[in-house]
């Protein structure tokens, strides 16, 4: 009995050992093969553009990618695994541009902190970063009364979407709880927190522009958040995006 019942044991320990070693050699085979995706979209690309957070929205001519690149099987190919709360497995000022979307709102402030600090090292000397993500201040001003249009639109899709059920209750309520409560949001930002952000890391010359605006002609039109979500007006409501620059040597 004893025999069996150490063999049975034995036998546990080694399927359990055989296990994280396949785990281990699948996490080095994703880290070289996607290590020799990112060297070899930088030698293939005179302008470099990094997307974090990519997500179903691979954009053309550049580096994609994300914390769970087969989230859409249409498009693994095109997705590097990256994650963005740690440091990049990336050269210095290796990028002209870096671009994120409907992200960072994912992502823990501390980890925030570290990740715009990461954008600004990949980033070559006067390259830009472009950020897109939930609106705190507008998100409160829901609050406001007489409530305008587009912002009655909001209220209005979102509990349609995502409260059908309510019977009762201020729906403004329910929309501002949403947006931290749903998505896994875990902070959500406003325009002077996610500058000071920027700036603390070493950003200059933030702007602020509408969705798909920008004076950069490489960062026009590239959101795709509106298209995702099926409401263009509900994008354009509740989204800040800032523009930054890393200063020319």
């Amino acid at each position: 009995m004893t025999s069996t019942s150490g063999s049975v044991d034995l036998q546990r320990r080694v399927q359990s050992s055989l296990f994280r070693l396949g785990v281990h050699l699948r996490g080095l085979r994703r880290k070289v093969l996607d290590g020799a995706a990112i060297r070899n979209y930088l030698r293939t690309h005179s302008i470099a553009k990094l997307q974090l957070g990519a997500g179903p929205n691979p954009l053309p001519g550049w580096l994609n990618t994300d914390l769970a690149p087969d989230i859409d099987r249409d498009h693994r190919a095109e997705l590097v695994f990256l994650d963005a709360a740690k440091p990049f497995p990336i050269s210095d000022a290796s990028f002209d541009y870096v671009f994120t979307e409907h992200q960072i709102e994912h992502i823990s402030e501390a980890d925030a902190r570290l990740m715009v600090k990461e954008c600004f090292r990949v980033l070559k000397p006067a390259g830009r970063i472009r950020i897109a993500t939930p609106d705190l201040s507008t998100i409160l001003h829901l609050y406001d009364d007489p409530l305008p249009n587009d912002a009655r639109h909001y209220v209005e899709w979102v509990m349609a979407r995502f409260r059908p059920n309510v019977p009762s209750g201020n729906r403004r309520c329910y929309v501002v709880n949403h947006i931290f409560a749903d998505h896994g949001h875990q902070f959500i930002y406003d325009y002077e927190t996610l500058s000071a952000l920027l700036i603390d890391a070493g950003f200059t010359d933030i702007a602020r522009h509408d969705p798909g605006e920008s004076d950069d002609p490489v960062l026009r039109g590239i959101e795709a958040h509106g298209r995702a979500i099926g409401d263009e007006d509900v994008n354009r409501f509740e989204t800040l995006v800032i523009e930054a620059r890393r200063p020319p040597e």
